[in-house]
């Protein structure tokens, strides 16, 4: 397993991290996680799995590096302007792309944004996510638990668990949605691979 992570492939794909981006997530950290920052950075504790709902790592890519979200999205938009987005992105042939340093907020779970890198994957519940994403995802989170203080790995949809938590920040009680990603067969399968890492899956 060692040897695999030496040559982890990962390919940059930068999102643009505009001085509007920047404000935006520090005023996001602010109002909704209520922390006072100079620069727009996490201290990963914990990994979030999600899928995309279709499209591919080019569409994927420039929804994200839009800075603003775009209007159809109301419920999220009252909240705050900022785009959402993830650190990671892996297509369906376990290809990996990093939009941005895992250390930086992306915008992409309620509450926990502040201490969870995001990993996106392309695919939705009509077209299940591969085989080879699931080695991907695998990899990944093996390399992130060895740079950083990992205790957590979730599916988006397992992220209400935390809501009572001393992990939530959410200055809005009212503000939470119900998700389906990745699928509990994909989290299984995940955390199978990983399972000597003893990821804890809820608070």
């Amino acid at each position: 397993a060692f040897a695999q992570n030496q040559n982890l492939k990962i390919i940059s794909k930068p999102i643009d991290f505009s001085p509007e981006r920047i404000n935006l997530s520090l005023e996001y950290l602010k109002d909704h996680h209520g922390l006072n920052q100079k620069i727009p950075t996490i201290v990963p504790k914990m990994i979030v799995l999600h899928y995309t709902a279709g499209g591919t790592v080019e569409s994927n890519f420039k929804y994200f590096n839009k800075t603003r979200l775009e209007s159809a999205r109301n419920t999220l938009q009252k909240q705050s302007l900022l785009n959402v987005s993830s650190q990671y992105i892996i297509d369906r042939d376990g290809s990996i792309y990093q939009l941005m340093e895992p250390n930086m907020f992306a915008r992409h779970t309620i509450g926990l944004n502040y201490c969870a890198i995001g990993i996106e994957n392309i695919g939705s519940k009509k077209q299940p996510l591969t085989q080879a994403q699931v080695k991907a995802n695998a990899d990944l989170i093996r390399f992130l638990s060895k740079k950083y203080a990992i205790e957590y790995l979730i599916g988006h949809s397992e992220y209400g668990a935390f809501r009572n938590s001393k992990l939530w920040k959410e200055s809005d009680p009212k503000y939470f949605t119900v998700k389906e990603d990745p699928g509990a067969g994909f989290m299984q399968k995940v955390r199978l691979e990983v399972a000597d890492l003893k990821l804890k899956e809820k608070p």
